[in-house]
């Protein structure tokens, strides 16, 4: 059973969404990286268990060979796990020989677990890192704007990520929310009315209409 002094600390110590995102300063296989160094960008930074892990490897191939379409979205990557440096320019350069993929993004280097801690990539109860796999999507302002943990038995959905930073972009840009699976083009939900006078005039509003708290439309191509 978990005591009441724990059950504090584990959350004081979960960053939130739309908070401004735990701040960092850490050694890279591209050199030292901080979090202001992405202001004015969006930025995926990842954690992964360990390095020279089958799961991880295809993994970080998935976000190589997604780089374009992230720098498309005005985005940054920024892998890290609880190895050296050297360990993980051993593993990119691996990654390159066997697979012929070539990792371009910088790896944090967290031998201290100071940022995997900050950010609660270690999860409660866990005896060692290899429960490590945790996604934070922040925006250009610094602001935690979603997260998403999966277990170290299953790889995630690079595509999601691309997914999940547009539809950000698109709400964040017309006001509006993105129903289940949204992609590009579809047609996104217009926020539901605040008062019982908008509630009754939301019909007449030129919306594709189902109900007073739910309507679509188009957005106007960019």
């Amino acid at each position: 059973m978990t005591d009441s002094s724990q059950v504090t600390y584990v959350r004081q110590s979960m960053p939130r969404l739309n908070e401004p995102a735990p701040d960092f300063e850490a050694v890279t296989t591209h050199g030292v990286r901080k979090l202001s160094d992405y202001r004015g960008k969006w930025l995926v930074l990842f954690s992964h268990p360990a390095d020279f892990t089958p799961v991880c490897t295809t993994e970080f191939m998935a976000f190589a060979r997604a780089h374009d379409k992230f720098a498309a979205l005005n985005t940054e990557l920024l892998g890290l796990s609880i190895d050296s440096k050297y360990a993980h320019i051993a593993w990119v350069r691996s990654i390159e020989q066997n697979f012929g993929v070539q990792v371009k993004f910088p790896i944090i280097e967290d031998l201290s677990m100071k940022v995997a801690n900050a950010y609660g990539m270690i999860m409660p109860g866990a005896d060692d890192t290899s429960a490590v796999r945790a996604t934070f999507i922040i925006d250009p302002d610094g602001v935690l704007r979603a997260m998403v943990y999966y277990p170290m038995s299953n790889g995630r959905s690079i595509d999601e990520f691309v997914r999940l930073i547009t539809a950000l972009q698109t709400s964040d840009a017309n006001k509006v929310a993105t129903p289940e699976n949204w992609q590009p083009g579809d047609k996104v939900i217009v926020p539901p009315p605040q008062t019982a006078d908008a509630a009754a005039a939301r019909k007449d509003e030129g919306f594709e209409y189902t109900d007073w708290y739910f309507s679509k439309k188009s957005l106007e191509p960019a």
